[in-house]
């Protein structure tokens, strides 16, 4: 299918124009003709087909293609007005099969349409035009550039024009870079037809696009080899586009015109260049399998099939195996599972390839060094599942007694672990370092209070969310040290024995407690303070006194002395205890009890040795001794009785337990020994806080959202107390003042003070006590720790306010920019952070974001020109739900490189300047404005063209124009140079009109100068001519001088009509007569400042028939009218009288006229001449052929003139003498129309001469002269014997019977013949 292409450039290979073909046509349409008209048609061949149709843009809307037709027609109508060109060209291009096999050819036509119609005029500009184009397409249709090595032949045009005896060659070579100076590229060929001179040809190029090739190739203006200046860089310039011109020499000159494109092949001689030689990259352990790391790029500077880079990794075995590569894209993703604690850090070395294959391919290496980052997915753990430590109980508060250790395998604040005591520790005795582990003894302690401890220790890291390990326990072992006195169960003893009572009689039972253990419990006892042969004796691991000896109650009836109790510990501690015992008499009387009951109240919580009642019986016997004792009711032993002071004194033995038993009924009995007495003692036992309140667990965890309200209850801590009342009343408080947290006193519910952070702490853990209100107060603590939650209430967070980067403006794309980065305070996905360019400003499209690196890369090629910098708006967003995300700003500059020329503001300007201005003075400024910026627009002037002589000086910074000579407006109004602004190596060029600025500084110009009116004067019509005849001949210099025109003498009759303004004039009416008139006059011109005159001479010469048919038409060569009438009228007008002997006054030039028939500067001088009064006729003169005109009376006062074939023999026959005298060359008489043999069917050629006397006026500086144009005509008559429009009916010219009578008359073509009677003869 033919392609249409508008307003194409279209650049090929290489062209010639070659001189014998000429596939050029005219075609002229009419601007109503119809649709479907026919403007181009292609021969009909199988071997050619139609492939493409060039034609001008406005042409499209009336102008089709029909491919199958091979034609291109009319499909609209034609409107001159709308055509940009008329007449408009068209090209066709027809590929075609050639006789070389394997290649084909295109050939392009030309057709000029001509469009005409009434409104239509020629919009043509002449310009050089080709008459065929050849375009050659190797491998068939493909249209696929192939090149050989130079030298080789491509193709012979004669194989592809069939007839063609012109051969034309065009050689190609896509050149090699790295070649050095001088390497042969291409060998120019254009055929010339000519011989000799004209075919010998002269080659040059010129690059078209960029100066810069100028200085790479040269081209041998004799052979056309071109080749290298300069070794050739590609990747500077890879193409190379020049005009070729090949010019003979012959007169005139032709030439031939095409265009050379040469490409620099590319050769692998650059390695990949990474962006960076070290990256470096963090990456989170536990990332997904597929996740992004980063991006590595690297660029090569040579040709795609040379830069076409893959990457892999070199070291990708073992433990770098968990990542991958792109090979195209460079990106670095995971394959494999990320373990910090398995590997810590990767090295991988990434190698770029650029897939060259000439000569080699090319590789460079970047090291990537990946760091991984620690997750928290590791807990603590104890070095031990169980510390146990044994500690003296007399060991020293704030003595440190152990220490726990526990490890973390993840790094950093993941790894920091912190302990605290979660249970065990009810009393507060211990306290555990939370940094370090160490356990101290805060409080003493006490074996027989508490023999062991179990301690629960929790190990908990500093992630966020933190792990912990509840496993560590710690034993406590207190062991004991003699640090207890006995203490006796009762003190003092008192004991009574009858006297009667036999030895070995127990009397009383010593009985002592000591509160430590083993040896250190085990007592001894023994009397002291006794008296010799004392009468009773202890059993020292008893306690029992019994009687050793009789006692007599009248040798000693009381009896006092000591018991100490001695244990077996080191050192050994002791106590003593006094024992009175009473002699008692035997007697009759029953002791009687003062009452029958008696009714106590007692606290459960009285101390052993607490006196309930002292119950008393009297006994009436003088002797008698009334003891006491219990006997019932004294369940589990609880109270003991003692006599004292006649009286039996109940205290308490062992502790009571309202729980157990809340009364006593004590049977107690007094008695003399033999007698007895009865009482009942109720003991009701009151209730006392025995019991400290218990929590339910010794550690609460629990879990609370960090964006819960201020109010909102965390947990409800509650615990119970066994006892009663007020013993049982709770009440709940923090042991340490956290503001977060507030608990209800009564309710034990926890709640929110202030706003939860969990980027400021993620936990806490509060000491809760709760106490209760009984006497003493008894209290329990337990431990809550409160976990905070995450939600994603933080946004991320850039490291800076805004981001500054800078780029070359010609960096190719991906290339990066900035790298932003920006962190999220939340944990997991409401920390994990992306970023985007999304509702943001990626400058429209320009720039790109890694949405794991933020890095910032540019997408498309900058123009700083056009964009110097970039406001951009990136966001990072969290993953969170909702997401949250934080805009940054980033202001990308885009910096300078020297690509852009300067650029003056028009290719052409004009300057003014005053003339006579001083020499030196700056008389303009020129400049140009260069886009780039910094050095890259410094611009340096200069003056290239135009400026010899030297006039002018160009300062090479500033552009500032000094004259250096004077300026004259009147020797010379203007001045066109050629400046150059440089931006090295960018140029541009401009060209400066400097238009002097005229001064009134000369004075008018006027000669002395003749109106020369030649008056034909005829019957038939009217030739005085009324208008403008011309102007007066005067000129200022000084271009901005009005003139003004007057007459000051001589035009008294107002024969000549002036304008004083325009210095137009007329002639007068009182002109148009039949009378010859000479008139001097003076005139007068002032531009107001100065002022001229000179003389006018009127000169009116009467024209008459008999003159212009006496007429000859001289032609003279190389001359113009204006040339003819200011210098070589009078030398003429003397040539012409010489050579025919007559006087100067009697020849008359009526018409000067430039010779239109033909392309020479030819000018037809037309006269007559006067026969002179003194010349006679020559012997014979009444015979022969008319030698002298007569002239009519009246005008040329019967004046005879040389008739015309005498004044042409005359004068052609002494041309070298007339062109002698006047300076000129005659030519060959040329006016006998009749000699170009016009008419036709061999009729006759007569010619008719008439003149036209309406001719305006001709101008020189001197003479202004009124012609009198001949128009040479013909009549076409039949030859004898013919008549009829074209001769074509034969008359029998024998029909008047032209041979008389004596004569036969015989017809013949073109004639007759007469044949003479008998006798008779004659013509």
């Amino acid at each position: 299918m033919p392609v249409i292409k508008w307003d194409l450039l279209f650049i090929i290979f290489g062209w010639f124009e070659l001189i014998s073909l000429s596939n050029c046509y005219n075609v002229h349409i009419s601007e109503d003709a119809e649709q479907r008209t026919v403007i181009a048609s292609v021969e009909q061949s199988g071997a050619c087909t139609l492939d493409q149709v060039i034609a001008p843009k406005f042409s499209k809307t009336f102008i089709e293609t029909d491919a199958s037709a091979r034609v291109v027609f009319l499909s609209g109508s034609l409107n001159c007005a709308s055509l940009s060109s008329n007449p408009f060209t068209v090209y066709t291009v027809v590929d075609c099969m050639n006789n070389v096999p394997g290649l084909r050819h295109l050939l392009t036509s030309q057709y000029d349409v001509y469009v005409h119609g009434r409104n239509c005029s020629s919009k043509h500009k002449r310009k050089s035009q080709w008459d065929l184009e050849i375009i050659s397409l190797f491998k068939a249709h493909n249209h696929q550039l192939e090149c050989h090595e130079s030298g080789t032949a491509l193709l012979r045009v004669w194989d592809l024009l069939p007839g063609s005896p012109t051969h034309s060659s065009m050689h190609c070579k896509v050149i090699r870079k790295n070649k050095p100076a001088g390497t042969p590229v291409v060998v120019l060929k254009a055929v010339d037809a000519d011989e000799g001179e004209a075919g010998r040809l002269e080659y040059f190029i010129e690059a078209l696009f960029d100066s810069r090739s100028n200085n790479l190739f040269a081209v041998d203006p004799v052979n056309g080899a071109v080749s290298t200046v300069e070794v050739l860089d590609r990747e500077q310039k890879d193409t190379h586009v020049f005009r070729v011109t090949a010019v003979d020499h012959g007169t005139p000159r032709r030439t031939a015109m095409a265009t050379l494109t040469i490409t620099v092949s590319d050769s692998n001689d650059h390695d990949p260049v990474f962006e960076q030689q070290d990256y470096k990259e963090s990456v989170r352990e536990n990332l997904e399998i597929g996740y992004e790391v980063l991006t590595v790029r690297a660029t090569d500077g040579d040709a795609p099939v040379n830069g076409n880079i893959l990457y892999h990794v070199l070291n990708s075995n073992g433990s770098n195996n968990v990542f991958e590569i792109d090979s195209r894209s460079g990106v670095i993703r995971t394959k494999g599972p990320v373990d910090r604690e398995m590997v810590e850090a990767y090295m991988l070395l990434v190698e770029a390839n650029d897939q060259g294959r000439d000569p080699a391919p090319r590789s460079a290496t970047a090291t990537v060094h990946i760091i991984v980052e620690d997750d928290n997915d590791n807990a603590p753990q104890f070095s031990e599942k169980r510390y146990v430590v044994q500690v003296p109980e007399d060991m020293a508060p704030n003595t440190e007694i152990l220490q726990v250790i526990a490890t973390d395998q993840d790094r950093g604040s993941n790894a920091m672990v912190h302990f605290s005591i979660m249970s065990g520790n009810t009393r507060g005795q211990f306290y555990i370092d939370a940094q370090t582990g160490k356990m101290d003894l805060v409080s003493q302690l006490d074996y027989e209070a508490n023999k062991e401890y179990t301690i629960r220790i929790r190990a908990q890291d500093g992630g966020r969310p933190p792990l912990s390990n509840i496993s560590g326990l710690v034993t406590v072992q207190v062991l004991d040290v003699n640090d207890n006195t006995p203490i006796f169960v009762s003190t003092p003893f008192q004991a009574t024995v009858l006297e009667n009572v036999p030895v070995g009689y127990s009397i009383i039972h010593i009985q002592a407690v000591d509160a430590d253990s083993g040896d250190n419990s085990r007592l001894e006892y023994r009397l002291i303070e006794t008296m010799p042969n004392f009468p009773f004796s202890i059993n020292n691991s008893t306690g029992w006194i019994v009687v050793a000896a009789d006692l007599d109650r009248e040798s000693m009836d009381f009896y006092n002395f000591g018991v100490e109790a001695r244990d077996h510990g080191h050192p050994v501690m002791s106590s003593s205890a006094s024992v009175s015992m009473t002699i008692l008499d035997v007697n009759d009387n029953n002791p009687e009890f003062t009452q029958r009951s008696y009714y106590m109240r007692l606290n459960e919580d009285a101390i052993v040795g607490t006196s309930v009642v002292t119950v008393s019986a009297v006994d009436q016997d003088i002797n008698s001794v009334v003891t006491y004792q219990i006997s019932s009711g004294n369940t589990r032993n609880r109270f003991s009785i003692t006599s004292q002071s006649g009286g039996g004194l109940i205290t308490l033995a062992l502790p009571l337990d309202y729980k157990l038993e809340r009364q006593y009924v004590l049977s107690v009995t007094a008695s003399d020994g033999t007698l007895f007495d009865t009482t009942k003692v109720f003991v009701n036992v009151t209730d006392a806080n025995t019991h400290r309140p218990v929590f339910q667990s010794s550690h609460y965890t629990v879990n609370i959202n960090e964006d819960r309200p201020v109010g909102t209850t965390v947990v409800v801590i509650s615990a119970t107390d066994e006892d009663t009342g007020e013993n049982a009343r709770i009440t709940y408080f923090m042991d340490d003042s956290i503001p977060q947290f507030d608990i209800d006193s009564d309710t034990g519910a926890v709640t929110t003070q202030i706003e939860l952070d969990y980027e400021d702490q993620v936990s806490y853990t509060l000491a809760i006590t709760a106490r209760d209100n009984g006497i003493p107060q008894k209290s329990d603590t337990t431990y809550l720790e409160i976990l905070v939650n995450d939600v994603n209430d933080n946004s991320p967070r850039f490291l800076r306010d805004h981001y500054l980067g800078s780029v070359m403006e010609d960096v190719p794309v991906f290339t990066s920019v900035v790298q932003v980065s920006a962190t999220d305070r939340d944990s997991g996905l409401n920390g994990r952070v992306f970023y985007t360019f999304q509702g943001g400003e990626d400058g429209d499209g320009d720039f790109i974001i890694e949405s794991t690196s933020g890095i910032v890369r540019t997408l498309r090629r900058l123009d700083r020109e056009n964009m110097p910098f970039y406001n951009l708006q990136a966001f990072a967003v969290d993953k969170g739900v909702p997401a949250l995300k934080t805009s940054v700003d980033i202001q990308v500059t885009i910096l300078d490189v020297n690509d852009n020329p300067p650029v003056f503001e028009k290719d052409e300007f004009d300057i003014f300047v005053e003339e006579n201005s001083p020499i030196g003075l700056v008389v303009a400024h020129v400049s140009a404005s260069d886009p780039d910026e910094g050095s890259n627009a410094q611009i340096m002037y200069q003056i290239v063209e135009g400026n010899i002589p030297e006039v002018f000086q160009l300062d090479i910074f500033s552009g500032e124009l000094t004259a250096l000579t004077d300026l004259d407006y009147e020797t010379r109004s203007e001045y066109v140079i050629v400046v150059q602004a440089t931006s090295a190596p960018l140029v541009s060029r401009a060209i400066v009109h400097i238009k002097l600025v005229d001064k009134n500084d000369n004075v008018p110009v006027l000669k002395n100068f003749q109106i020369i009116f030649n008056n034909y004067v005829t019957d038939k019509s009217s030739s005085f001519p009324t208008g403008v005849i011309g102007r007066i001949p005067a000129h200022d210099p000084d271009a901005s001088d009005q003139l003004q025109y007057s007459f000051e003498a001589g035009n008294e009759l107002n024969l000549v009509i002036l304008n004083q303004s325009t210095g137009e004039i007329r002639l007068s009416q009182a002109l148009d007569n039949n009378r010859p008139l000479e008139a001097s006059m003076r005139i007068s011109v002032s531009d107001g400042i100065h002022s001229v005159s000179a003389q006018c001479l009127l000169q009116v010469t009467i024209i008459t028939d008999e003159m212009l048919s006496n007429s000859i038409t001289l032609r003279l060569a190389n001359t113009s009218q204006e040339h003819f009438l200011s210098l070589l009228l009078a030398q003429f007008l003397e040539g012409v009288a010489r050579v025919l002997s007559a006087d100067r006054e009697d020849v008359v030039v009526f018409n000067i006229q430039d010779d239109t028939d033909v392309s020479a500067r030819i000018l037809n001088v037309s006269l007559s001449v006067a026969v002179p009064s003194h010349r006679e006729d020559p012997p014979g003169g009444g015979g022969g052929r008319d030698r002298v005109g007569r002239g009519a009376s009246g005008a040329s006062g019967g004046a005879e003139f040389f008739g015309s074939e005498e004044l042409q023999e005359r004068l052609y026959l002494n041309r070298s003498l007339l062109a002698h005298i006047s300076s000129q060359q005659v030519l060959p008489f040329d006016d006998n129309i009749c000699l170009r043999e016009p008419c036709e069917n061999y009729m006759k050629c007569v010619s008719v001469l008439k003149f036209d006397s309406l001719a305006p006026f001709v101008a020189s500086d001197t003479i202004l002269f009124r012609p009198i144009h001949p128009i040479a005509g013909l009549r076409c008559r039949c030859p004898t014997g013919f008549t009829g429009d074209y001769c074509e009916t034969e008359i029998d010219l024998c029909y008047s019977k032209p041979c008389g009578a004596h004569g036969l008359c015989r017809s013949r073509e073109g004639g007759y013949t007469c044949e003479c009677l008998n006798d008779y003869t004659g013509e």
